[in-house]
């Protein structure tokens, strides 16, 4: 298990203010200009070397996304925005990041935003966080009155402004592009990449989009080093990472862990393990519900990180455990997040805005029994369709879950439907 002195978030429940003073006596802000002045070079060579990969589902290399930036300044202003529309259902660790510890965000903006050139942050809040926005609002107002903020922020020489901008509740706007044509006013449509938003994003100019646990952690990684990050985890898996387990546990948490700590050690160990014994464990969604479902026998050993999940078929996502005990109806519970998709799809794709209306109804049918067996590859063929086939990935997250529950359970489908057939021929049979 992580020792509390190694924890990053170290007021992730609330137990202390969340204040800039108490924010400075949990080591926030301490001496952040001396890490600017190291350079821009420095930081995101530090990044690299620490193997930071996104917190925000697609586990891209953190470092390696902030040298894509420009390095010469023209007319064009840089700019980071921060993703904090975190609207993945199960996930509800970048809430306590913004409710319980603002100026961690708020430090890691500068940090960040020093890097690319940005002299300014854009934090985009989902417009269901009403409290958080307006505790992140409070604590940027604290942090200009200190002078963290403003001309000369944080006494480093490098003038940074920080803004929140409220979503109004899309799932879509979590995409980047998407978010971005949001913030300019525009309906949250994904774009077509290229170009990608660091040659052209915000406005139109270089831009880095980044989640809220990966900025935050950011200044944390500079102050005590790479190789204190690439302790924990395993190769290209490194770090710590904040795991929310919700569900059929008898304590939901949030917890931050080492990356690569097995999935039934989370479930025990933090979250009171399962409701009924893990004997009674059904299945687990390991990374929020667009990624597979995975069945009791593959959670007995299967660590938490990128790779090992990516072997198991299916992905760490945002790291939302969504455990699901035996009183499961596994079916219902696939096709109520079908339908989920197909709400938020934003339509700007045929793949995607037919397909997962389709699919949903499918599982609709199915659920109930009322489909042949048939069917159960026609759905998985079509799912197929969508994955990979749209502008964004959210097509890939609404066929993701349908794959994961034909993969592993196929016999409760068909049984389902035998069942079913069986009733109604019995009823024919009595009439």
């Amino acid at each position: 298990m992580l020792q509390d002195k190694d924890r990053i978030f170290t007021n992730l429940y609330g137990f202390e203010d969340w204040k800039l003073e108490a924010a400075r006596s949990r080591g926030v802000w301490d001496e952040t200009s001396v890490l600017i002045k190291k350079g821009r070079d420095w930081i995101i060579e530090e990044m690299k070397a620490s193997g930071l990969r996104g917190r925000g589902g697609a586990g891209f290399p953190t470092g390696l996304k902030w040298s894509f930036m420009p390095k010469e300044e023209s007319e064009r202003p840089h700019y980071l925005v921060v993703n904090a529309d975190e609207s993945e259902p199960g996930t509800c660790k970048d809430r306590d990041i913004l409710r319980h510890d603002p100026h961690r965000l708020i430090e890691g903006c500068l940090v960040a935003g020093f890097a690319m050139g940005a002299h300014a942050a854009y934090i985009y809040v989902r417009g269901e966080f009403y409290n958080e926005a307006m505790r992140l609002e409070a604590a940027i107002a604290e942090a200009y009155e200190a002078r963290l903020l403003g001309a000369n922020a944080a006494n480093s020489g490098w003038a940074f402004d920080v803004y929140v901008h409220r979503g109004a509740g899309a799932y879509i706007c979590g995409e980047e592009t998407a978010l971005l044509e949001s913030l300019e006013g525009k309906k949250g449509q994904p774009r077509l990449k290229p170009p990608f938003p660091a040659m052209s994003g915000l406005y139109g100019c270089p831009t880095t989009v980044n989640n809220v646990e990966t900025i935050a952690v950011a200044p944390t990684i500079l102050r005590r080093g790479a190789s204190w990050f690439t302790s924990f985890g395993r190769e290209n898996n490194h770090g710590t990472k904040v795991f929310c387990i919700s569900g059929h546990v008898n304590q939901p948490c949030n917890v931050e862990e080492a990356m690569s700590t097995p999935l039934k050690d989370l479930i025990e160990k933090h979250a009171g393990g399962v409701r009924g014994g893990w004997d009674n464990l059904l299945a687990v969604i390991p990374g929020g519900s667009s990624t597979p479902c995975i069945p009791q026998e593959v959670c007995d050993d299967i660590l938490m990180d990128f790779d090992a999940l990516k072997e198991a078929q299916t992905g760490l996502g945002t790291a939302a455990i969504i455990v699901m005990d035996k009183s499961t109806d596994i079916i219902k519970a696939i096709a109520r997040l079908a339908y989920f998709y197909k709400h938020e799809s934003c339509g700007q794709c045929t793949p995607c805005r037919e397909g997962t209306g389709w699919m949903w109804r499918v599982l609709e049918r199915l659920a109930a029994g009322n489909a042949t067996v048939d069917e159960i590859d026609t759905l998985l063929d079509v799912s197929k369709q969508v994955e990979g086939h749209t502008i964004c990935a959210l097509g890939d997250a609404a066929a993701w879950p349908v794959q994961g529950l034909i993969r592993h359970f196929r016999p409760v489908i068909e049984e389902r439907i035998l069942n079913a057939q069986g009733s109604s021929i019995t009823a024919q049979a009595a009439e």
